[in-house]
């Protein structure tokens, strides 16, 4: 009978130590979706949702959906303390969410505690232009020595507005030095646009070249594959230079874009993959949500590698 006893508690604690190490490996996903009507003519629960129950299907994954329309617009202090990555569609209500709202993620992300992924017209989420703002100023600072960047003063010019740029217009961001006389250097700053003088959703198919077949967010993706409809944007990408792009897009009309960027940001990183728009089957095809998990599982692998480092 002891030995029984014994037995059943020993049986318990490995019970006990396997799911804490199952949980251990979970990777918390928060996805966040704007959820407009429109994207029931091709996601009837939502795009968001669609992504989401893609994901609660991969092993090692713990997910969440939230909405623009849920309590503090999915995104209180408690879910984001909660959450590895956060993957954000958005469209048409981009500029309800504030500045104040995107510093808490940005913060996050920069401290290694969050990572982003961002989705097709997301480029103009608040969250993003305040990353790809905070990355400007990162890259303008790490030209300086540290002596120097405790006496450097930031002026950034222009306000931050969602307006496509012309296909003229001078390349942003921007940066400029000035020493002062008292030894400080003043950066002028003209902010990333985040967005690109070229788009139209006529629905016209893509091809997607992998340019980084080795990179963990290409594992099992095709060296080419198709969108027979997509929206399409045209370069120039008025964004931070990323430190690796993955996947180019182009039309048959000649356009191409850097349609799966990333970029380290403090200590976090955020990935920007452009297939969309809402009204196309794009998130029905396999390509995209592998593409969406692969850089789910490598964001939140490098940003644990990070801390393990520090």
């Amino acid at each position: 009978m002891r030995l029984t006893t014994q037995f059943a508690l020993s049986l318990s604690v490995v019970a006990l130590v396997t799911a804490g190490r199952v949980e251990a490996r979970s990777i918390r996903i928060v996805v966040w979706d704007e959820r407009q009507p429109k994207q029931q003519s091709m996601y009837k629960n939502f795009l968001g949702n669609h992504i989401a129950d893609y994901l609660k299907k991969q092993k090692g994954f713990s997910v969440r959906s939230v909405g623009m329309d849920d309590s503090q617009q999915g995104l209180s202090d408690v879910l984001l303390d909660d959450c590895d990555v956060l993957i954000w569609w958005g469209h048409i209500r981009q500029g309800e969410i504030s500045v104040e709202t995107a510093r808490r993620i940005v913060d996050r992300i920069k401290a290694g505690k969050l990572s982003f992924i961002v989705l097709h017209s997301a480029h103009w989420a608040t969250p993003f232009m305040v990353a790809m703002e905070e990355r400007t100023k990162q890259d303008a600072l790490s030209k300086l020595s540290a002596a120097e960047r405790d006496k450097a003063k930031i002026e950034w010019i222009g306000k931050s507005q969602r307006r496509a740029p012309k296909r003229d217009a001078k390349l942003t961001p921007s940066i400029s030095y000035e020493k002062k006389a008292d030894g400080g250097t003043l950066i002028r700053i003209v902010r990333p646009n985040c967005c690109f003088p070229e788009y139209a959703a006529h629905g016209k198919p893509s091809k997607m070249k992998t340019i980084l077949p080795n990179h963990p967010i290409a594992r099992g993706i095709p060296k080419e594959f198709t969108f027979p409809q997509t929206e399409m944007y045209g370069e120039p990408f008025h964004v931070p230079a990323p430190d690796a792009v993955v996947f180019e897009e182009t039309w048959e009309a000649g356009q191409r874009f850097r349609s799966g960027a990333i970029w380290n940001l403090g200590k976090g990183k955020v990935f920007y993959f452009r297939p969309g728009h809402e009204n196309f089957n794009v998130f029905h095809q396999q390509e995209p949500l592998k593409i969406v998990a692969n850089a789910a599982r490598w964001l939140e692998r490098q940003t644990k590698k990070q801390k393990k480092q520090l």
